[in-house]
């Protein structure tokens, strides 16, 4: 039997949050551990004991809030997703996965629908990577991707430490960070941040995977001098073999297949000054693709290109591989839930990859997992132009209740 939520309940939650940390542009920026961020898991504390949940704060600030199923020795089902965000970020990436796990475990209340297995409902720590790296890090480290004592260690941008801060917004918990048991299965709904939904008409996402991808930091070291009194053929010039790198990587993807991205999002110039040839240029890579094969080829074309554009212009490289998220395929169990669930509600369903990573990367590593996704207008994400009507909103969310139930079981 299908269930219901309550649309302007959901629509009036994700209102109050985006409250927090909102920006004048209608977004987010709420970055991970900042004092937004520590009101926002505050918010999140209190709505989740409001429903009668049991919340428990894992060492790495990781939040969990559990609904008791009729069997307690059952493994758990687990919904959820982030609450930080990007800086000047949208108001649904992350939170309206949060805020539908929320309203999934308030239906079950508002219903008096008891489950076989207890739920559990989860705001990962830091998932964007915008301030302290890498992405997705409170799920890595949960799941044993990363090593707890080396991800406090890390510093932003002013250098102030992770540890430091988890430790000031009072949100380094006592628990381990790690699974304190198995889990039966893991949903997460999130806005597609992409067009596919919108221009096939579909009204959710069935995902059935995720791209892995490869980050990079490349340095080139060249010999800063006068731009007045240097002939072009004495130069060194950083700058020039890092624009030879970065028209290469946007030309990668032709070469490579019809899923595969790669990016140069960053960029420093030293000094930086209008009359000094640039000395040093640091830049960053992203490359992403669902074939690990197909990623391993363009970290390799990336590295020649690097290497070939500092020759050409003789200046010296370094390239630092900061992370590697594996492709991930979903199994058939929860990614069957997702399709029954939108089956039964007469939505029209596409099944599709997902180009972003996401906590569920991590989460597939530990127990079933599958996520939902919702239709991202005009494809835009991480920006304060992102946008998700109320209606996809409404309708994402109500495939997650249906499927977390499925996998939770109902006791009739």
């Amino acid at each position: 039997m299908r269930v219901d939520i309550d649309r302007d309940r959901l629509v009036d939650t994700m209102q109050e949050q985006a409250d927090i940390g909102g920006t004048e542009g209608g977004g987010l920026h709420r970055l991970a551990l900042s004092d937004a961020d520590a009101e926002a898991r505050d918010w999140f504390v209190d709505r989740a004991s409001d429903a009668g949940l049991e919340v428990r704060v894992d060492a790495f600030g990781n939040t969990f809030a559990r609904r008791a199923g009729a069997d307690p020795d059952a493994a758990p089902v687990l919904v959820g997703s982030h609450l930080d965000s990007q800086p000047y970020g949208g108001i649904y990436d992350g939170a309206l996965g949060v805020v539908a796990g929320l309203e999934f475990v308030r239906t079950l209340n508002d219903r008096e629908i008891e489950t076989c297995r207890p739920v559990e409902v989860v705001n990962w720590t830091n998932e964007e990577g915008s301030r302290f790296q890498p992405a997705m890090q409170g799920s890595g480290v949960w799941a044993g991707a990363h090593d707890i004592d080396e991800e406090y260690e890390k510093t932003d941008a002013d250098r102030t430490r992770l540890l430091d801060e988890l430790e000031r917004i009072g949100y380094r918990g006592d628990e381990p960070a790690e699974p304190r048991e198995p889990y039966h299965a893991y949903l997460e709904l999130h806005p597609e941040q992409g067009p596919y939904l919108e221009e096939t008409g579909a009204d959710v996402g069935i995902v059935t995977g995720i791209v892995g991808l490869r980050w990079a930091e490349v340095t080139l070291h060249g010999q800063a001098n006068h731009t007045g009194t240097t002939p072009m053929d004495y130069r060194e010039d950083a700058l020039v073999a890092a624009a030879d790198v970065v028209t290469a990587i946007r030309r990668l993807p032709g070469t490579l297949g019809e899923r595969t991205v790669a990016t140069v999002g960053s960029l420093n110039v030293q000094p930086d000054s209008v009359n000094i040839v640039p000395e040093t240029v640091t830049f960053t890579t992203d490359i992403r693709d669902p074939d690990e094969a197909v990623l391993d080829t363009g970290v390799t074309r990336m590295e020649a290109e690097v290497a070939a554009a500092a020759d050409r212009e003789g200046v010296e490289y370094d390239i630092e591989h900061t992370m590697a998220s594996p492709a991930v395929d979903f199994p058939d169990r929860p990614v069957e839930a997702v399709a029954d669930a939108v089956d039964a509600l007469d939505y029209d369903g596409r099944r599709m990859v997902s180009g972003a990573g996401h906590d569920a990367t991590h989460t597939a590593s530990v127990c079933d997992t599958a996520m939902v996704f919702s239709v991202s207008e005009d494809g835009k994400s991480h920006t304060e132009d992102e946008f998700t009507s109320w209606p996809d909103c409404y309708r994402s969310a109500n495939v997650l209740a249906n499927a977390a139930l499925d996998l939770a079981g109902r006791v009739d």
